[in-house]
């Protein structure tokens, strides 16, 4: 389908788009923030957080190739990516509801099945739990990525990007800032389970807002036959995706390098918030009586971390749109470059200091980098898609997204596990190390991206 044939968006419309998105980032945001205490609590160390965290990059890489070639042969009366949309937010609803409960659960299958589990058996649930959630995120991520090229015409994707953008943002904002604000307006402390029951609802809610409101394209009959004739050879998809310009490699290594930063401080931050500037040791290999006796502190620092992230959202979705705007005017490629460089200041001096006014000031000024990292990328590679091609090739990029990631799960977790130092209840590390570890990641994805040439509508 032509470009010409697509109707340009207003601003509703784009709302109406991006409220899909909210969703997914709210639910996605419980997870980064949450996971880490809830598994923490039923017993994993630093290195096995880390390998609990592996589910996001191993789905990633699985899972959105395979289901952007799916969605793009895919031929229903719903369309081509709904049913994904969909399917991906009612299943991870399910999962937001039972991980936090991961322990009830497995009491109650132990005590239906007349046996007594092993106490590890609730953070193997809870594990299963975030990496069907992982999945079925991904399940909806690369079909939605997919669908700005389907509905929007080109000149419009980079604002599209950006409304995408401001709906990361929003959604992490409400997500993160929902716990803090309540204890700090009404001294109401909102429960672990409460907050992954009102990501459930706000994802399955929210995309299903976009699927009524958003229409896809209709393709005629013989060209849907043919499509869906075609047999998927992952190389040779790969071979055709790195033939559609000599600029998409260096776009792939920006963002490889881009989500090392990046998922360095999402996997970390909150563990780096309790154990660094809160000062609570490992709490995953004491016993009950420690762990109550930093019940206020945990508590404390977990809350700042939600604090924190929604400052760093607030911000990207205060500069989500006039990114998008000062791209269209500047180019993606300078917006891009200054919007990573600020992040890795950003980062490097998260590494060196840890007063919570300073911290929280640096994560609000590292969302203007995470405002650009949610749109330019998307932007310049959508410069370069092939009709009938958006899902495989948003599915074969998205491995740049989450092969980092195993980077930091694997590696990343291992060296902060290597890097342990007594304190008076047992140990302590040294998370700060990741931000530091980000910072370099992220100047060198400037550094990339600073090599990346526009592509002017129409080249």
């Amino acid at each position: 389908m032509e470009d010409r044939t697509l109707k340009k968006f207003t601003t509703a419309k784009f709302l109406s788009f991006a409220l899909g998105f909210f969703g997914l980032q709210f639910a996605w945001q419980m997870r980064i923030i949450l996971s880490g205490p809830v598994t923490e609590d039923l017993g994993a160390s630093p290195l096995l957080f880390g390998l609990i965290w592996l589910a996001g990059p191993f789905t990633g890489m699985v899972v959105q190739p395979l289901i952007g070639v799916l969605s793009d042969k895919t031929n229903t009366p719903f369309g081509k990516r709904h049913p994904y949309l969909m399917g991906g937010a009612l299943l991870s609803a399910l999962a937001l509801w039972a991980l936090p409960n991961s322990e009830i659960i497995t009491n109650s299958i132990g005590s239906a099945l007349h046996m007594h589990l092993p106490e590890l058996s609730a953070l193997f649930f809870a594990a299963i739990m975030i990496w069907i959630l992982d999945a079925c995120v991904n399940i909806a991520q690369g079909p939605y990525r997919a669908l700005v090229p389907d509905v929007v015409p080109q000149e419009q994707h980079s604002i599209a990007n950006s409304y995408i953008s401001l709906a990361i943002g929003l959604g992490s904002v409400v997500a993160a800032g929902a716990a803090p604000f309540l204890k700090w307006a009404f001294g109401y402390q909102m429960s672990i389970n409460a907050q992954f029951i009102m990501a459930a609802f706000a994802f399955a809610l929210g995309m299903a807002w976009t699927c009524t409101m958003i229409k896809e394209p209709k393709y005629p009959a013989a060209e849907k036959k043919e499509k869906n004739a075609e047999s998927f050879n992952f190389i040779k998809a790969l071979k055709e995706f790195f033939a559609l310009s000599p600029e998409v490699g260096k776009i792939c290594w920006m963002q490889f390098f881009s989500w090392i930063g990046t998922m360095c401080m999402m996997i970390y931050f909150t563990q780096y918030s309790v154990h660094t500037v809160f000062g609570v040791p490992d709490l995953s290999d004491v016993s009950e009586f420690v762990k109550a006796s930093y019940d206020q502190a945990v508590l404390a620092g977990t809350n700042f971390s939600s604090a924190c992230f929604a400052l760093y959202n607030l911000v990207c979705f205060l500069v989500a749109i006039p990114i998008g705007v000062l791209s269209v005017k500047f180019g993606n490629r300078k917006v891009h470059v200054l919007s990573l460089l600020s992040m890795a200041i950003a980062f490097l001096f998260m590494g060196l200091l840890t007063n919570v006014k300073i911290v929280a000031f640096l994560m609000a000024l590292s969302g203007i980098g995470w405002a650009s990292i949610c749109a330019l990328p998307f932007a310049m590679l959508s410069q370069y898609i092939k009709p009938g091609t958006e899902g495989s090739v948003m599915g074969i990029f998205n491995i740049f997204i989450a092969g980092p990631q195993v980077f930091v799960c694997t590696l990343v977790s291992w060296f902060i596990n290597k890097h342990a130092f007594p304190v008076l209840d047992g140990l302590n590390y040294h998370w700060e190390y990741t931000f530091i570890i980000g910072a370099v990641c992220l100047a060198l994805a400037a550094l990339i991206a600073s090599g990346v040439k526009d592509k002017t509508v129409g080249e």
